[in-house]
């Protein structure tokens, strides 16, 4: 069982952030013996598809320089290499397109298992990759015995398989000594190709086994233990200490933010001292009034004193306070069963501006105001 730095056993599989992480940093899993099988397969199918020609072409271009012309000869060493540079280009430009084949392959091949990943991590230089005893423990370490059974493995597949393809072919091999020159070179370049195919065919094998195994190693190598889960987690959801911080500002934020609304109040229901819950009602664009602000202890003291700074009543009411705190949202419309009540009040807050405008009696608070034993709540609770 892998262990982790630390001792642990890595038990668990690696995660997706995990995953994504190893990937960022170039971690993916490759099989070498996948892309060269690739390039060799391009190779004999190329050869299948463009030999016979390019055969004869690089045949032709042997005969043109093996048979140079009179000026050249008469024009000495330079004419012989501007002949010679001439030739090669004209066998560069022939093997082009295999060539440019096994270059798309070469670059397409290894992405096969992985896909494409580019990371300047994976460039960067680390002390630890010079360190000649860490160099010795991947060598003598479980992937570096699966690397050499896997090459052992490559090698008697191989060997076998040649052995038996010149077994088969031993006397077409043999007879190519009494042919001409054209049919010999034609049955060789016929005999190299199909064995090219056959040793290639046997590589299946190896790349067939070797693409499993690196998938496997990968996810190994990325296995985690509980710790690591923990540290995860706690990275991706935050530390609990963070999390608690952020919610005590998002709490100021709105109590800030539902302070500014208490200045526009039309009055502040209180227990008296322990709830203070402040109602809005705008007939032209709310159906019923509306909890502007609430609070409890130290924040409903701060609402009163806002209240009584900005000049809104304050009615001292329990029952309808408790109700109002415990059975309404913040910028919740207030239910039905408290309409009633409401009214009054609201009907005590208009008479109130009236006098407080035009002079005279100062109306009388409502003291029975009426709410429903469903929406009652008993004694002096405080919200926690």
């Amino acid at each position: 069982m892998a262990e982790h730095e630390d001792g642990q056993e890595r038990t668990e599989q690696p995660t997706e952030r995990r995953l994504q992480r190893a990937r960022e940093q170039g971690q993916v899993a490759r099989s070498r013996e996948l892309a060269n099988l690739g390039l060799l397969l391009t190779a004999a199918a190329g050869l299948m598809v463009l030999g016979p020609a390019t055969l004869s072409g690089l045949v032709e271009i042997v005969r043109r320089g093996l048979t140079p012309t009179r000026e050249a000869l008469a024009g000495g060493g330079s004419d012989l290499l501007s002949t010679l540079a001439a030739t090669a280009a004209d066998a560069l430009f022939l093997l082009l397109p295999l060539l440019a084949a096994l270059l798309v392959v070469a670059v397409l091949a290894p992405l096969a298992l992985g896909g494409w990943t580019f990371s300047t991590e994976a460039l960067a230089l680390k002390p630890e990759r010079l360190n000649p005893a860490k160099g010795l423990a991947r060598v003598f370490s479980l992937n570096g015995l699966a690397e050499l059974a896997k090459a052992l493995a490559k090698f008697t597949v191989l060997a076998l398989t040649a052995g038996l393809l010149l077994w088969r072919d031993m006397g077409s091999i043999l007879s190519l000594g009494g042919q001409g020159l054209a049919p010999a070179l034609s049955g060789a370049a016929s005999l190299l190709l199909n064995s090219f195919l056959v040793l290639c065919g046997a590589l299946v094998s190896i790349a067939a086994l070797d693409v499993p195994y690196q998938y496997w190693r990968h996810h190994q190598q990325l296995r985690m233990n509980r710790q690591d889960l923990r540290e995860e987690l706690k990275e991706t959801e935050g530390r609990p200490e963070v999390k608690s911080r952020q919610r005590a500002l998002q709490r100021e934020v709105a109590r800030r933010r539902m302070m500014q609304e208490v200045p526009r109040a039309d009055v502040v229901v209180t227990n008296p001292t322990h709830f203070a819950v402040a109602l809005r009602y705008r007939p032209e664009t709310m159906a019923a009034p509306r909890v502007v602000a609430k609070g409890a202890d130290l924040v409903a003291q701060r609402i009163r004193g806002l209240a009584a700074e900005h000049g809104v009543p304050l009615l001292s009411a329990p029952p309808l306070a408790r109700a109002l705190y415990h059975g309404t949202r913040l910028g919740q419309e207030i239910p039905a069963g408290l309409y009633q009540a409401v009214a009054q009040v609201l009907a005590y807050v208009y008479a109130l501006r009236r006098q407080r405008r035009e002079g005279g009696a100062a109306p009388v608070p409502p003291t029975d105001l009426p709410v429903p034993d469903e929406h009652a709540v008993r004694g002096e609770e405080t919200s926690e």
